[in-house]
């Protein structure tokens, strides 16, 4: 009865305005379930393709209506009639039916939105929570919670992508999401008394135009001791980087447009863990900068969390080599940059073996699609990325995951970094 009788893709809207794909699976028990796929603004060359009509000037070359055609045709055609309890045989039937490496041909978003919505309708049909069909964790993520956005995810003039928190000490959920709230409303305030915009960047977090990435870091750390806490013990600070989008010829501009040297990049980082509470630094190089990754992280030794996104794509190959050469200690797991979801769990399994830790992403481009909150929980992955507690489409996977650990009852925990 989990069989599937019909496939119906659509184009929607993600966070940011721009056209995505939403597919919805019906099944022969009458159940049915939809996912949508969400997109970033900063991508890795080496993530799966994402598939737009660019040539259609009515969206200006953003419409998602080739993808949609994929779906509603060869994709729908191969899987008619498949279990979406057989989660491995639709995902390599999906990998097949493409036949090429980065899923060119049909989109890693036409496949990742079946892969997603098939996994959906199996929970639904079963009658189980969407974490007890994905696997078999326990654990709620700490949140690396975005407060401060600059980069390509807001218009100002702040370098380093996002400046966040994680609250570190929290015991339950419910609690390290109250923390953040306390100090992301003392940030308010002290932004707001610096006759600075509290806007919000992309992803919930303030944009204010500071004067450099120091200012931010310090403006965060009076929120947090002003809140109560303790900077470093009860809450650290984290950053994403994102290299890609501020270097040139191996070359950083990371704290000014002035660029320079992997070596005077790699100071520059050792004398800010130094100075603050650095707890993590994601993408702290481009993603095909080896040398320098490698080199930090020896430097580094594991002292911090170093967290490869670009770097590793959600991508076994990638990921191994890191394993293989001791680069970085942590991947972001962002399904769209693979395609399905069972390759995206097989890199999880994979990082866990080896040792890294695990953070489920959001992508800047979001929905009200809460899948990742769940995907946490399923697979005990230590930390969840999605945004402030602003904007309905990142507070929508946190109050996912405060609905799971009052279903888990007792058995609920709180994961540890």
């Amino acid at each position: 009865m989990s069989e599937i009788t019909r496939i119906i893709a659509r184009q929607v809207f993600d966070s940011r305005g721009n056209p995505t794909i939403e597919s919805e699976i019906h099944l022969r028990d009458g159940c049915k379930a939809s996912a949508i796929v969400p997109s970033g603004a900063s991508i890795g060359t080496h993530e799966s393709f994402e598939l737009r009509d660019t040539e259609n000037k009515k969206f200006l070359g953003k419409s998602v209506l080739k993808a949609i055609e994929k779906v509603n045709g060869e994709i729908s055609k191969a899987l008619i009639g498949f279990s979406v309890k057989d989660q491995e045989k639709i995902d390599k039937t999906l990998i097949e039916l493409d036949g090429t490496k980065q899923k060119k041909r049909l989109g890693a978003n036409s496949i990742l939105s079946v892969s997603l919505a098939s996994n959906k309708a199996a929970a639904v049909s079963k009658n189980i929570p969407l974490y007890k069909n994905i696997g078999n964790g326990k654990t709620l993520p700490l949140p690396l919670m975005n407060v401060i956005n600059g980069g390509s995810h807001a218009n100002n003039s702040l370098r380093i992508q996002e400046f966040m928190i994680r609250p570190d000490k929290a015991k339950t959920f419910k609690e390290a999401i109250n923390m953040c709230f306390l100090v992301i409303q003392k940030l308010r305030f002290f932004i707001s008394s610096k006759k600075l915009s509290t806007n919000l960047g992309d992803e919930g977090g303030f944009a204010p135009s500071l004067s450099n990435n120091e200012e931010a870091i310090e403006l965060i750390l009076k929120a947090i001791e002003d809140a109560g806490f303790k900077a470093g013990t009860d809450i650290s600070v984290c950053l994403d980087v994102a290299a890609n989008e501020l270097c040139k010829e191996k070359k950083y501009a990371i704290n000014s447009s002035k660029f320079i040297s992997s070596d005077k990049t790699i100071k520059y980082y050792l004398d800010l863990i130094k100075k603050y509470p650095i707890k993590s630094i994601e993408d702290p190089f481009f993603e095909d900068d080896w040398d320098a990754w490698i080199n930090f992280s020896k430097l580094v030794n594991n002292k911090i969390q170093l967290v490869g996104d670009d770097l590793f794509v959600t991508n076994k190959e990638r990921l191994l080599k890191g394993i293989n050469s001791k680069t970085a200690n942590t991947i972001l797991i962002k399904p769209n940059q693979i395609g399905t979801l069972s390759e995206t769990i097989e890199v999880i399994n994979l990082a866990h073996k080896n040792n890294y830790k695990t953070i489920i992403s959001h992508r800047s481009g979001d929905s009200e699609d809460t899948f990742i909150a769940d995907l946490a929980v399923a697979t005990n992955s230590s930390q969840i990325k999605t945004g402030s507690l602003a904007r309905s489409e990142r507070v929508a996977k946190y109050n996912r995951l405060l609905k799971i650990e009052d279903e888990l009852g007792n058995s609920a925990k709180i994961a540890k970094v």
